[in-house]
């Protein structure tokens, strides 16, 4: 009797044994949760079906991105790729109204629903990692949060996050190439998603049902950037940027990684009114930032890039006292808060681009006086704009980026562009053992250096224009002197690109790049045929006459309203403008700061609209542009107060104008505009349209 007893309890023991290992082994039945943007046109879905942690995005009914994989490996720990649960959820709803110090539109709402999804392993040691989504009207954004735990103790190494994006093979791109040696700087491609390999962001898609969808990151701080990679036709995984030794991100836990962003909406203007990537940032961490001012400038810069002035002490070196003198009484006499000045410290000399080691960021050429100049500037008004050239050799840099600071701060200038100019991977560092490593420009080791660089800044209330840059991912809300940056094909392409920047350049650019933040594209060009012109010594060669901006005089001064910069640059020389001097009065009025903006019409490739308010004021400002393709655009005036009238000052190609045949055609003229009204705007072969309404008095 006791030996049956006790085989039932063996019985017993071995059948429950296996029933948990079953449970182990198989997931439990599948769960599924849902969440809607405010408006209800966004659906969240989210998945473990199948043990695996998913989602998928529809707008209405259409599908956006079909189930996709989450997930995340490291290189010591057990990971999270299958074998997934739901074993918790908390969902919250958002709606509030922030501030900007400066920006594309002073009051910015930010008004969500909020689900956050925590996935625990069903085999191997106790985890779990949640993903919190915060759905918007315009779009959505997640991030992993993986918290203290006993399965994560000491570093942790990321090795590959699993984030997919399933945005169909026919679905079609807008995008440059990731892993190349110019890093962002290249024209935009565009084709099937299908044949697509891979991809910088933001890169933005229409899908077949018409629908645009950009897809990007917000918030990227103590992380590598984040590239697509094509896992097959139409589906992307996130590929990380991988440091020196192979490893994607070092960090410990408790973590969280930057917000994967996917911008929604029905048309191609919907996504540049979208102000997802801001809102996934963090508020201002400066605190009082009334020093960080936004202005526009000119500079001793686009001389070089035309071979009329070097950055060298070789005789015709551009920044001597005399013409930064020029340059300051020109900007005094315009209105214009800056001069730039490149170089003017030690280090030009030669093959600067591979002797980044010789730099010296505190010791001016001896035709320079930066102590003088910074006290002349400031009595006409103006300020030196600091220039930092690094030729991509970070440690050089960060061992007097101090010193060079307090330099700048001691003379009165208040903003710097810096530059990292190398090839994508060849960012040099010497680590703490002395060793020589190499690093790309979005790696998490340059990650953690523009920070640096754009606090140290802050202590001295300088802001910060990064050329060459890590991606623009919103960290301009958390730390508002960081406040452009560049990140594609400039202005400078025209001047030696081979080929130069194409017609579509502008109208793709507002749909992709623009889409992260400002971009310092310096616009302005007024002699468009500038390597036509005679060369300043028989040594100095005229460029290629091809290379030329692909535009027309009025598209040049489009750019300003249509690209945003809160540092927005005049960038051709003083003599070149003193010769249009009408149309160089746009330049002089438009703002750099505003009060508000608003995508009004475009298409990807092919043209754009945008109308902006002056910050603290009743002008308004309007840019359109378009490709190689003329083309009449109906403009509405709804961002005008209804029923009022307005003057008109119009900028616009005239009946002639052609970029390549007869760029210079330009009709300036003034009309009244009551608005409400619409206007019918002829744009010539990548020409454009600028248009200042001020209102009529009563």
């Amino acid at each position: 009797m006791e030996l049956g007893r006790n085989m039932l309890k063996r019985i017993a023991a071995i059948v429950a044994f296996l029933t948990a290992s079953l449970a182990l082994a198989l997931p439990l039945r599948a769960e599924t949760l849902t969440v809607t943007s405010p408006d209800g046109a966004i659906t969240l879905t989210v998945s473990d079906d199948g043990g695996l942690a998913t989602y998928a995005v529809s707008h209405g009914e259409e599908s956006v991105i079909a189930p996709s994989k989450l997930g995340m490996l490291f290189r010591d720990h057990h990971g999270f790729d299958r074998e997934l649960a739901i074993t918790g959820s908390q969902t919250a709803t958002h709606d509030a109204t922030w501030e900007q110090p400066w920006g594309e539109r002073r009051f910015v709402r930010d008004h969500h629903n909020e689900l956050s999804v925590t996935f625990s392993a069903q085999t191997g040691p106790a985890r779990s990692i949640t993903v919190r989504f915060r759905v918007f009207d315009t779009g959505l954004g997640f991030r992993y949060e993986l918290a203290e735990q006993e399965a994560f103790t000491g570093e942790v190494n990321i090795m590959d996050e699993l984030t997919q994006f399933g945005v169909g093979a026919e679905s079609k791109a807008w995008y440059t190439p990731s892993d190349e040696f110019n890093r962002y700087e290249y024209i935009y491609r565009t084709g099937r998603a299908g044949d697509v390999d891979d991809a910088h962001t933001p890169v933005t898609f229409r899908n077949p049902a018409g629908v645009h969808i950009s897809i990007h990151e917000a918030a990227l701080v103590n992380y590598s950037g984040m590239s697509l990679e094509a896992l097959r036709q139409g589906n992307f995984e996130a590929r990380l940027r991988p440091g020196s030794d192979g490893i994607r991100v070092k960090t410990s836990a408790p973590f969280k990684t930057p917000w994967r962003t996917i911008q929604i909406a029905p048309d191609a203007a919907g996504l540049i009114n979208s102000d997802i990537i801001l809102n996934l940032n963090e508020p201002n961490k400066l605190g009082d930032v009334s020093w960080v001012e936004p202005g526009k400038y000119i500079g001793i810069w686009w001389a070089m890039h035309i071979n009329e002035r070097t950055w060298g002490n070789d005789g015709i070196h551009g920044a001597t006292n005399e013409e930064t003198r020029r340059y300051i009484d020109f900007a005094a006499e315009h209105g214009f808060a800056g001069v730039l000045v490149e170089g003017w410290n030690i280090g030009w000399d030669g093959d600067w681009f591979n002797n980044g080691a010789l730099f010296n960021f505190t010791q001016a050429y001896p035709d320079f006086d930066l102590e003088e100049l910074g006290r002349y500037a400031r009595s006409k008004g103006v300020r030196i704009i600091g220039h930092h050239e690094t030729s991509g050799d970070v440690s050089n840099y960060e061992s007097q980026m101090e010193a060079a600071y307090d330099l700048y701060q001691s003379v009165g200038v208040a903003q710097v562009k810096t530059g990292y100019v190398a090839d994508a991977g060849d960012i040099s560092r010497v680590d703490e053992n002395g060793v020589t490593k190499f690093e790309w420009h979005d790696s998490q080791f340059m990650v953690g250096h523009h920070l640096r660089a754009v606090k140290a800044a802050a202590k001295r209330q300088i802001s910060i224009n990064a050329h060459e840059p890590v991606k623009d991912t919103g960290l301009r809300r958390t730390y508002p002197n960081w406040m452009t940056r560049e990140g594609a094909r400039g202005m400078e392409f025209n001047a030696w690109g081979t080929p130069p920047n194409p017609t579509s350049h502008i109208s793709t650019l507002a749909f992709t790049r623009m889409l992260a933040g400002p971009m310092d594209f310096t616009p302005g060009i007024f002699d468009l045929k500038p390597n036509e012109r005679m060369p300043v010594r028989e040594d100095m060669p005229r460029g290629d006459p091809s290379n030329r901006p692909q535009a027309t005089l009025a598209k040049q001064l489009a750019l300003y309203v249509v690209l945003y910069s809160p540092l927005q640059m005049a960038a051709d020389l003083p003599e070149n403008y003193e010769r249009r001097m009408d149309a160089f009065q746009f330049i002089k009025d438009v703002p750099a700061d505003w009060e508000e903006s608003i995508a009004l019409a475009g298409e990807v490739g092919e043209y754009v609209a945008i109308a902006r308010q002056e910050r603290d004021g009743d002008e308004w400002f309007l840019g359109a542009v378009t490709d190689g393709t003329p083309r009449t655009v109906e403009v509405p005036t709804d961002f005008l107060e209804a029923g009022k009238s307005y003057t008109a000052q119009f900028y616009v190609d005239g009946a002639d104008a052609h970029w390549d045949t007869n760029p210079y055609d330009i009709v300036i003229e003034s009309r009244t505009v009551t608005g409400g009204e619409r206007l019918l705007l002829r744009l010539a072969s990548s020409g454009g349209a600028a248009i200042r309404f001020i209102p009529v008095s009563e």
